[in-house]
């Protein structure tokens, strides 16, 4: 397999943070919106369906990205790749705060979206630079900083909306970007030349992993439950803040995002976990707490201490399981990780994207009930597959690196080289 360990040794821990503040800050712009959602609608003249198709709109640019853009990743260096993407998202975010109108912002926010893929392509870089032994708490600590970026995004955008406008977050975050795109391409590794495939062919090999793999296919169902769970109560937490009985200002609807805080703690936890080979355990831990966190959920609606329990239980469990699933899905195919990534990322925001529509028609047409009610449905989905899992196990990876002085079995090639192999699930 290509193997970048020629340049591990550049995988600092100030590297390494930096990529994790970076990751996180790129992020962030799919969710400076969702606190804001309400006054967007005022300044639109918008209802409430209208203007949550903001978050499906980031959603679905993110979705696009991740099918077409991720998988450049394992033909082009990732270091041009990364930069261009924050480029991008600095013209996107402008186009945003200068928007006149609703379908110019929901445009924009498309092409945010898109290039926010910049985060995820940093991920598997950072995966392929680690050593098998520390992969998982590296992927931990990157999405470490995805959590915090989502966290910080709704808290800061809050704060700004409230003292400046809810447009001078866009203008912040597109200098931020800017900045990062010019650091990053100085001081990311170079990586060796990979052999070029077609762009069809790369694309088209995504999907060929997908099919060929039972894992990631299991890996990418948990993914899109978890997410599309998230999504559902951050695109219509807003409304339910700032009617009654709370009738919470933009600044105090951002703070809220504090609250998932929990899910950074779950989020190291869960790489350990991996690492230790505790996979079963994290999954259906992490199944259970989005489970009981929409009951909490419900009892919210006038209940502020339930509201916010239910916000940090939520939090731990999606987060707990989608480290678990990348620490899984990045022993399938070291030579195509990016790919790898963008199959499960593929099903995670197709998730994300249906958890949105659905938060704004539900609330909309039931209310708050109705969207916990849709929660615990998938929640419930999320339970049963666990239980599945330990009546019919996948089985185990076929583990394609370990740490030097132990054996190793040949090395997976992914489906442009010639093909992959079944995977296994490790127990």
């Amino acid at each position: 397999m290509t193997s970048h360990a020629g340049t591990a040794s550049a995988l600092s821990g100030r590297l390494v943070a930096l990529m994790a503040v970076a990751t996180g800050a790129v992020i962030a712009n799919m969710y400076y919106a969702q606190p804001l959602l309400h006054e967007i609608a005022q300044t639109f003249h918008a209802g409430v369906t209208a203007t949550s198709l903001i978050v499906t709109c980031t959603q679905g640019g993110f979705a696009l990205a991740v099918v077409l853009v991720l998988p450049l990743g394992d033909l082009h260096p990732r270091r041009r790749l990364i930069a261009a993407m924050y480029g991008l998202a600095a013209i996107g975010l402008v186009v945003c705060a200068l928007a006149p109108t609703l379908w110019l912002f929901e445009v924009a926010s498309a092409a945010t979206g898109l290039a926010s893929i910049g985060g995820q392509i940093m991920v598997p870089f950072a995966a392929d630079l680690a050593t098998p032994a520390r992969r998982g708490r590296i992927v931990a600590r990157l999405m470490t900083g995805v959590l915090l970026g989502i966290l910080l995004a709704r808290t800061l955008s809050g704060l700004t909306a409230q003292f400046a406008g809810w447009r001078a977050i866009y203008w912040i975050s597109a200098a931020l970007m800017l900045v990062f795109a010019v650091v990053l391409h100085t001081v990311l590794p170079s990586e060796p030349a990979r052999r070029q495939v077609p762009y069809r062919r790369l694309v088209a090999s995504t999907f060929a992993l997908f099919l060929r793999e039972p894992v990631l296919r299991r890996r990418g169902w948990y993914g899109g439950l978890a997410f599309g769970e998230f999504t559902l109560l951050w695109t219509s937490l807003a409304f339910v803040l700032s009617g009654a009985p709370y009738h919470y200002s933009s600044l105090v609807i951002g703070l809220f995002g504090l609250a998932g805080v929990g899910g950074v703690a779950a989020a190291n936890l869960a790489g350990k976990l991996a690492d230790a080979r505790r996979v079963p355990l994290t999954t259906a831990l992490a199944a259970l707490c989005i489970a009981g966190s929409f009951a909490l959920l419900a009892a919210g609606r006038s209940s502020l201490a339930l509201l916010l329990l239910g916000i940090v239980i939520l939090d731990v469990g999606v987060e707990g399981l989608h480290i678990t699933n990348q620490a899984v899905i990045y022993e399938i195919a070291p030579d195509a990780r990016s790919r790898v990534n963008s199959a499960y990322l593929t099903c995670f925001f197709i998730g994300g994207t249906l958890g949105s529509v659905a938060a704004g028609t539900v609330f909309a047409a039931v209310g708050w009930s109705g969207v916990c009610g849709v929660g615990a449905g998938l929640a419930v989905l999320a339970l049963a597959t666990t239980a599945l899992d330990r009546w019919r196990p996948v089985g185990r990876p076929v583990v394609v690196s370990r740490p030097s002085g132990v054996s190793t079995p040949p090395a997976r090639t992914p489906p442009p080289l010639g093909g992959a192999a079944r995977s296994a699930e490790p127990g």
